[in-house]
């Protein structure tokens, strides 16, 4: 008796909306979508599901993207049937997950990913089954394996403008969030109520930030006002998954509007503490250079050239790293010794936050280790740094650093020059190199014009990528 009654007096935040049980339903005329330009695996997927007694329908991401023209990564299905229902009906499909379940039926390349309707998770703590659903102390869902219907599935999904459901068959879209209206009037609107939504999953708050950047949208205001409050949730994410949700935020071709994005919302400081911190004592340099680096992998994914994350976090992470190793030198240390140790340190705390696999990791590092070799180029110096592998993502990230505002004496137009210079010209620039610096005053440092054209970044190996 007194459960119930405690239960009555709960707080409005966990309290549950009234959902809408009747979509509004656009036929084959009210909308631009045409099942000749779904991909034609799902289509299979959602008819053969649909002739074995099974709701099914492409939703989220595909049919937003089509609504406004876009080319979609992938194509999603939602159905009734369980994961292992779905196994069964398909010889090519497996149940992956634990914190959240579903079939991927791969055909080829692609993969159509297959997920049952789910419902909001029971709100008293005793109704929880722990092997379907469980939450932390702050509301974070841990698992959500709580199925449910249709109408339970387009309440729980996170977006308005991912809760639209298309049926290949009828050519009808399921709406029951005003996601088309949403859409229409260019806005990320959450469904329910907003600081309960972010507290059952945080990463939502960086997916609103992804989206509005991706679209062009603005975040509805409702759905905004929570964001810089909860920001510091993020903490309590594991790395693994934070690493992912990084990846799909700089690389999703709109980089340089996700961080401003995350800077305007203070989402960027509980991903990467140690560079919001530089950019706070430095927001002219640190926000020219991480800015730069965004610009030229938006860039290179427009032309479809290849981006690897290693380029990416080294500057991203750069704007904490110099003052770390000149502090290490005033001890005493060497100045590649101290870069390598403030290196390791800067990447330690970074991967508490954002894991980063060792195939990433292990590049960062060569660069910005190359950026203390580059300036040394006397005697057989400069020729054994161009057989570098990684020379090329060393001197890309050095143009960077230059663009940023960063004076280096010239070194970049050096550099461009040397890679283009005979094998006779590039002994006499280093003859003169070691002229001019017997000429110089002790404790003087030599500066050069930047006015030459610089060498253009090759194809495979331009920021954003390794340089391997």
């Amino acid at each position: 008796m007194l459960k119930k009654l405690f239960q009555s007096f709960r707080s409005p935040l966990r309290r549950a909306q009234h959902p809408r049980s009747t979509p509004e339903v656009l036929g084959n005329n009210q909308h631009s979508l045409h099942r000749s330009g779904i991909s034609r695996n799902a289509v299979v997927v959602v008819d053969r599901l649909q002739k074995a007694g099974y709701q099914a329908y492409l939703v989220g991401g595909c049919v937003r993207d089509l609504l406004l023209n876009l080319r979609p990564k992938d194509f999603d299905v939602a159905t009734s049937a369980t994961p292992e229902q779905v196994r069964a009906e398909f010889r090519n499909a497996r149940v992956i997950g634990r914190r959240f379940k579903l079939a991927h039926v791969q055909f080829g390349r692609e993969i159509i990913e297959v997920a049952t309707f789910r419902a909001n998770h029971p709100q008293g703590e005793d109704e929880e089954d722990s092997n379907q659903s469980s939450r932390n102390e702050s509301g974070r869902i841990l698992r959500d394996n709580v199925y449910g219907s249709l109408e339970d599935d387009a309440q729980r999904r996170d977006f308005t403008i991912n809760a639209l459901y298309y049926d290949p068959t009828t050519e009808r879209i399921l709406d029951y969030a005003h996601g088309v209206h949403d859409i229409r009037n260019r806005l990320v609107r959450l469904i329910g109520i907003p600081e309960q939504r972010y507290q059952e999953d945080p990463v939502r708050m960086l997916r609103a930030a992804r989206f509005a950047a991706k679209l062009d949208f603005e975040i509805e205001k409702h759905s905004a006002a929570p964001i810089r409050r909860l920001a510091p949730m993020l903490r309590e994410i594991p790395s693994a998954r934070l690493f992912d949700e990084v990846l799909k935020l700089f690389l999703s071709g709109k980089a340089e509007r996700t961080f401003e994005l995350l800077v305007e919302y203070d989402l960027f400081a509980p991903l990467f503490p140690a560079s919001a911190a530089a950019l706070e004592r430095d927001p002219e340099y640190t926000g020219r250079l991480i800015r730069q680096a965004l610009i030229n992998t938006d860039e290179r994914i427009r032309q479809n050239k290849p981006v690897t994350p290693a380029f990416l976090f080294a500057a991203l992470l750069w704007p904490a790293l110099p003052a770390r190793a000149a502090q290490l030198q005033e001890r005493g240390m060497p100045p590649i010794p101290a870069m390598q140790e403030a290196a390791h340190g800067l990447i330690m705390e970074q991967v508490q936050r954002t894991a980063i696999p060792k195939r990433f990791s292990i590049p960062i590092r060569e660069i910005w280790d190359m950026q203390e070799r580059l300036p040394r180029r006397s005697g057989k110096r400069a020729d054994l740094l161009l057989e570098n592998p990684r020379f090329r993502a060393g001197y890309d990230f050095l143009l960077l650093r230059e663009s940023a505002g960063e004076q280096t004496d010239g070194l970049g137009d050096w550099w461009t020059d040397y890679q283009d210079a005979s094998d006779s010209q590039r002994r006499n620039m280093i003859r003169e190199l070691s002229a001019k610096d017997d000429q110089q005053p002790s404790g003087q440092r030599r500066r050069r014009g930047g006015s030459r054209r610089r060498r253009g970044p090759r194809s495979d190996n331009a920021p954003g990528t390794p340089g391997e």
